[in-house]
């Protein structure tokens, strides 16, 4: 099922690209992928387009799975990945981590849980408490949001909570993080995961195993919800690439990213 989700964004952005980006057809380097880096991917885009006059990237979402395929099938020079490669990825693309991210698990500004352990998140999300007062909370019901298969944000919560249990049918499915934080922030009763650079003020992040989901616990390795954000090319970039990858490790590009939220690794 993923794979026929991940093959519909896919032809959504080969439509896209069909008739070009904003009138640069042919003369635009192409990033496409993890809906959770886009924002980010953007910013930088524009930032390096304006250090680099004549140089332009064009940045397209369509989820991890989509942005990994692009990146195989020469449709994109770039794809954006929000997960770490799968073991027969590591053998085909060159991977680039950015940043890092933390994976917050966010609720309605008016709900009064402070935090979860990782055991009752894996509970919540599997269907297994489904009221809030099993947590210490009111006595309302759960209402889980999700994220779509071949998300590279739901692989990675998949993999750092879930482990071998799968997420509840009764979860409700969002294709992007601002379609999770819209549902968030207007349901008191909700709970979801994104990226905390995208978080904002509009919701709470809960603490997991005690620990808030804060840049700092993040870049200290407190924070038990860490992910890379790739930039991966099939094989060595084209030079196009090269440059645009250059600069997003450069101290510009990683001060940019830091002041979003991420964690710069250089």
């Amino acid at each position: 099922m993923k794979w026929l989700i991940a093959a519909a964004a896919l032809a959504l952005v080969v439509v896209v690209m069909s008739f070009g980006f904003g009138g640069r057809k042919g003369h635009a380097l192409n990033v496409v992928g993890s809906t959770s880096i886009q924002p980010f991917a953007e910013m930088l885009a524009q930032a390096y387009q304006e250090s680099h006059p004549g140089q332009y990237v064009d940045v397209q979402g369509g989820g991890s799975t989509a942005g990994i395929q692009a990146a195989e099938n020469g449709l994109a020079e770039i794809g954006m990945c929000s997960r770490a490669l799968k073991k027969e990825e590591a053998g085909v693309f060159t991977p680039n981590i950015i940043a890092y991210d933390g994976l917050a698990i966010v609720v309605h500004p008016s709900n009064p849980v402070e935090g979860l352990t990782l055991q009752q998140i894996q509970g919540i999300f599997a269907g297994q408490v489904a009221n809030w007062q099993e947590v210490g909370g009111p006595d309302r019901p759960i209402r889980l949001i999700t994220r779509e298969e071949g998300s590279g944000t739901r692989e990675a919560f998949t993999k750092l909570v879930m482990q071998k249990l799968r997420i509840s049918r009764k979860a409700l499915t969002q294709e992007s993080n601002g379609a999770v934080k819209e549902l968030v922030k207007h349901d008191a009763c909700a709970i979801g995961y994104m990226s905390l650079g995208l978080v904002m003020g509009e919701l709470r992040s809960l603490k997991v195993d005690g620990v808030p989901a804060t840049h700092e616990d993040v870049s200290a390795k407190r924070y038990p919800l860490v992910r890379p954000f790739l930039f991966v090319t099939k094989g060595k970039p084209t030079e196009a690439a090269q440059g645009f990858i250059d600069y997003v490790f450069s101290e510009p590009g990683q001060a940019l990213l830091a002041k979003e939220g991420l964690v710069r690794v250089r």
